[in-house]
């Protein structure tokens, strides 16, 4: 028989948001690889991540519903069915909250019902399973869970656990309140994208994917993966480590997107003084501490970063609460 869990297991979400600032060089390659690798897979599924984020915008609503009646829906049960029934289609509401121009979610459901992936059954609308089973991504399940483990373990260094969890230990608590964490995960990638969006004002997620991919490249560097650093003096480092820089067709491999649209893309990253580029045409990092795009970016961190650690800390409470002896 189950215990009943502990209130004294919960980890108070003010200290969580100090210790992400403070440890943020340890933590950044997990945080940046699920974030980036998600985008790279969303483009992958429909060859543009705007038609992925509508299809899991029309799941996260079936994920709410089960929030609001305290259902507990686990990864296989949820997977299981040929399709998905979700709430009526509202484009108004779809435009609003993930900030894509009606008429192009218009379009984009209309691609989605001609693919078979939206299909109508009477009055009511399903995903049909060859739609939701794409959201059913092992790597970023295995992305998400590398994130929270390396979170436990800066956790226990600090003195405010006494448990490391795994990554196979935090997988399965994931998979078993699936429907719990894959709806916060879902709501913390559409205020995460939607503020790069916004505050950078970048046209699309595709671009935002590729400025990501390069920041990811300067900070898998061996001389600067290792160094311990406070948020603030990560961003400053990232600008001054020795890199070589990554060329538009590696990005190109990499993500999925076609040569030719990721120069574009890249030409508005250079132009926005986002990115540089060297003479062997690899680009880097290339936002000057003295900027004003430095001060987007901060601003824009200090953001993401309240929502990292409201994300981190319903997530990692559900699983320490629900793992405790």
């Amino acid at each position: 028989m189950k215990k009943i869990p502990s209130i004294s297991n919960e980890i108070d979400e003010d200290k969580i948001f100090k210790i992400i600032n403070k440890n943020f060089s340890k933590l950044a390659p997990a945080y940046y690889m699920l974030v980036t690798n998600w985008l790279i897979d969303a483009y992958k599924v429909y060859n543009g991540i705007d038609k992925f984020i509508i299809l899991i915008y029309l799941i996260n609503k079936d994920l709410l519903f089960f929030r609001k009646n305290g259902l507990m829906i686990d990864y296989d049960t949820f997977y299981k069915d040929k399709s998905l029934e979700i709430p009526k289609i509202n484009i108004s509401d779809i435009s609003r909250d993930i900030l894509i121009p009606k008429e192009s979610v218009r379009r984009k459901i209309e691609t989605l019902q001609k693919k078979g992936v939206i299909k109508k059954t009477g009055k009511k609308i399903f995903i049909d399973r060859s739609g939701f089973i794409t959201a059913k991504s092992e790597k970023t399940l295995r992305n998400f869970s590398i994130l929270v483990s390396k979170f436990s373990e800066i956790l226990v260094t600090e003195k405010i656990s006494n448990k490391v969890f795994d990554v196979n230990e935090v997988s399965q608590s994931i998979k078993e309140n699936f429907s719990f964490c894959w709806y916060h995960f879902y709501k913390f990638l559409f205020i995460f994208t939607n503020r790069w969006k916004t505050d950078t004002k970048t046209p699309d997620l595709e671009t935002i994917c590729i400025g990501l991919i390069i920041t990811i490249n300067t900070i898998q560097n061996k001389a600067f993966k290792y160094k311990k650093l406070d948020r603030k003096k990560y961003l400053k480092e990232v600008k001054k480590t020795n890199h070589t820089g990554i060329n538009a067709l590696s990005i190109s491999e990499i993500t999925g997107i076609p040569r030719a649209t990721v120069v574009r893309k890249l030409k508005f990253l250079l132009d926005k003084k986002f990115i540089e580029i060297n003479d062997k045409k690899l680009y880097s990092y290339g936002v000057s501490t003295k900027s004003n795009q430095n001060k987007v970016i901060s601003k824009l961190q200090d953001k993401n970063m309240n929502s990292l650690s409201q994300f981190l800390y319903r997530i990692f409470n559900q699983i320490k609460i629900v793992n405790s002896d």
